[in-house]
Formats: C-alpha cells, sequence, structure tokens
C-alpha cells in the first residue's frame, strides 16, 4: 500500500440507513462520471467503501441501483420488467401493447417515478449545454429494460441490441412529442389511442421470433 492510497473499508457500515445512503452517493457519483453501462457494482462499492455483496443486499442489481439512484420506484421497474412476461402475440394480448402499455404508466404515471425521468430526459436534450452523460444514460437505461426483455424471451438473432436501441427510441420519441415539445395532436392523445396505434410497430421490432 503506497502513502496515497486509502484502504477500502470491508464488511458492514455502523447504521443500514447511513451505509445505504453512502451506496446511493457513490453510485450517484460514478453514474454521472462513468454512465450507466460502464458503471459497475464493484466500482460502486469500492467508491462506498465496502463489499460488493453487502451493495447487493440493498440492491439485488445495477438496475434497482439505478432505479434508486433515479428516485424511480420498485413498482415502477417491475412494470417495465414484466411486459415481456406473456404471450408474444394474440388477439387480446402482445408484447408490443404491453411494453408500450407499461412505458407509457411509467412515464406518465405517478410523479414521483415521471418527474425524475422527465428531468432527465429534459437535461438530455437541452438546447444550451446539452448534458451528453444524462443523455447517455437515459439511453443505456431505457435500452437495457428492453435488451433484457429480448434476451428472456429467447428471440435473440444477433441484432437485439439494435432492436432495443429502435424500440426505445420510438417510446421515447412520444415522450417528447407529447411533454416537452408539445406536438398538439400527441399531447391531446389519450393514452390507449397510442397504445393502439403504436403497439403494432413495437410489436414488429421487438417480437422478431427465429423462423
Amino acid at each position: 500500500m503506497t502513502a496515497n492510497s486509502k484502504p477500502v473499508r470491508r464488511g458492514r457500515r455502523p447504521g443500514a440507513s447511513t451505509t445505504r445512503q453512502a451506496v446511493l452517493d457513490a453510485a450517484r457519483a460514478r453514474f454521472a462520471s462513468d454512465g450507466f453501462a460502464a458503471t459497475t457494482i464493484r466500482r460502486v462499492a469500492a467508491d462506498a467503501g465496502v463489499d460488493a455483496a453487502l451493495v447487493m443486499q440493498f440492491f439485488r442489481s445495477k438496475n434497482e441501483l439505478f432505479a434508486a439512484v433515479m428516485s424511480i420506484s420498485p413498482e415502477a421497474l417491475a412494470r417495465l420488467g414484466s411486459a415481456f412476461e406473456g404471450p408474444l402475440e394474440g388477439p387480446d394480448q402482445n408484447l408490443g401493447e404491453r411494453v408500450v402499455r407499461a412505458f407509457l404508466s411509467v412515464w406518465e404515471g405517478s410523479p414521483r417515478d415521471s418527474e425524475p425521468l422527465m428531468a432527465m430526459l429534459r437535461g438530455a436534450i437541452a438546447k444550451e449545454g446539452a448534458n451528453d452523460q444524462a443523455s447517455a444514460q437515459l439511453r443505456e437505461f431505457i435500452q437495457a429494460r428492453l435488451l433484457d426483455g429480448i434476451r428472456s424471451r429467447s428471440v435473440d438473432r444477433g441484432d437485439a441490441a439494435l432492436r432495443a436501441g429502435l424500440a426505445s427510441s420510438m417510446l421515447v420519441g412520444i415522450v417528447v412529442g407529447r411533454r416537452i415539445v408539445g406536438v398538439p395532436i400527441l399531447a391531446n392523445a389519450d393514452s390507449e389511442t397510442l397504445i393502439t396505434l403504436v403497439a403494432p410497430a413495437i410489436q414488429s421490432v421487438l417480437a422478431a421470433v427465429e423462423e
């Protein structure tokens, strides 16, 4: 150990709430500096001075850790993930409809979940002093939800990342048009109408089942 190196504290800090907050603070700084994709549980744990296993006790995955940093509720995160449960296609239920419905329910639902996401989205697309880090984190976070879902359904033919990126761009574009740009026809449309119109397009992108 060099004179300038700092020993990494291992194990549990005194006080679970203090430790959890230390992990959140470390994660927030790490996500801001490295982005969502490059941030790892091990790096966050090292920054907080605890074991990676302890971070996993508080947050079961990097996704949940990011959601906590962004103040997104576990229920909202679960809705995004559960969209990939159930049949890929059917007369009443299909993947595209479930994904669009879940996405809109989070982005346009409870302010507890929608406000942090909207704040990040506004920062990502700001014309003056655009926040490249906010843009990258938002894109990576949304795409990761879709990519995990695609792979969980075993429909990956090697282009899962591309299809997840296309779907995420389409979904974010709807939110931008409705809530930031304020395109009248989009802003005034009810959610069910949008789901009906957009679901087939999302279905065709995500549900590319192997032949």
